[in-house]
């Protein structure tokens, strides 16, 4: 018998695209797909990088299995971090401010990762901080998921071009909530290589909203990945539309999605309404479940 067997490493990224049919409004004649990137081994679209991340170091010989790595981290880079790190044979440590979910937490350790929480208030820039600290004082190695090139050549070498076979090279339009800006900075790269007019959408948080996985950083930190050219428009998002359409999505299409998901639907959704004839691609990020405990489904 001739059997095939994959390895966790290759079941990353080709992900579904789905199309939106009852969240759309059909007079302008556009199609909303989404991309369930929760389909990924550790359940979001962060399994991209951190995968890549890893394998590149290795080849360079910059990290070797039984390495420490030290990662700062809002919850989904963290648990595909831990995933990566065990798959490979790493000792993870993950800084993340101390108001990220129960799931996300728990998931990080059930993967074997070592969590060091700092204060909400210290929030990622602190995370960030300590991570940096940690490596001075040679506790372990940074990938930098906000500097590392390797984050957006994941989505340029995977996402951007599942994005364009799927549609036939037809996409009009790539929304995107921002974090680190991985995801949105290499699939911009791809798509606007195969046509300059595909038009990018980012997602950031309107002045005090909380969304979590999405931020407007401080200039100071602002990811060292993140080129603005590569961003055709910004929509800033409020909180209670990014849950609001979380939730609609969960009832009303059955894509359960956590918070930046809903953001960057709700974007798309506001694309798709000002657009004639468009094609409209947004990213499903995570799914919902890491987000249960913070009460977000039951408002």
């Amino acid at each position: 018998m001739n059997m095939h067997y994959q390895t966790l490493s290759n079941c990353v990224g080709n992900t579904p695209l789905v199309q939106l049919v009852r969240l759309v409004n059909t007079e302008t004649n556009s199609i909303v797909l989404a991309k369930l990137e929760g389909n990924n081994p550790a359940g979001s679209v962060k399994d991209r990088p951190a995968l890549n991340m890893i394998l590149q170091a290795e080849k360079r010989g910059e990290i070797k299995p039984g390495d420490t790595l030290i990662e700062a981290t809002s919850g989904n880079t963290g648990i595909a971090l831990a995933m990566a790190a065990a798959m490979r044979g790493y000792q993870m440590k993950l800084i993340m401010p101390n108001n990220m979910s129960m799931e996300r937490k728990a998931s990080m350790s059930a993967y074997g990762a070592q969590l060091i929480e700092v204060t909400k208030e210290e929030g990622m820039e602190g995370a960030r901080d300590l991570a940096q600290r940690m490596v001075n004082e040679g506790q372990g190695i940074m990938l930098d998921q906000f500097a590392n090139p390797d984050n957006p050549l994941a989505h340029y070498q995977t996402t951007g071009p599942e994005i364009w076979h799927a549609t036939q090279g037809q996409v009009t339009h790539f929304v995107s909530a921002m974090g680190t800006t991985g995801t949105i900075m290499g699939t911009s790269m791809y798509l606007k290589e195969q046509n300059a007019d595909v038009e990018i959408v980012g997602v950031q948080p309107k002045e005090g909203a909380a969304i979590p996985g999405i931020r407007r950083w401080p200039e100071a930190y602002m990811p060292k990945i993140y080129e603005s050219t590569r961003v055709d428009r910004t929509i800033d998002m409020s909180q209670d539309l990014a849950e609001e359409t979380m939730r609609n999505l969960a009832k009303q299409e059955g894509i359960f999605a956590g918070v930046s998901s809903g953001g960057a639907v709700a974007a798309a959704l506001q694309v798709a309404n000002e657009t004639e004839n468009a094609v409209i691609v947004c990213i499903i990020c995570d799914r919902g479940d890491r987000y249960l405990s913070t009460g977000v489904y039951n408002p």
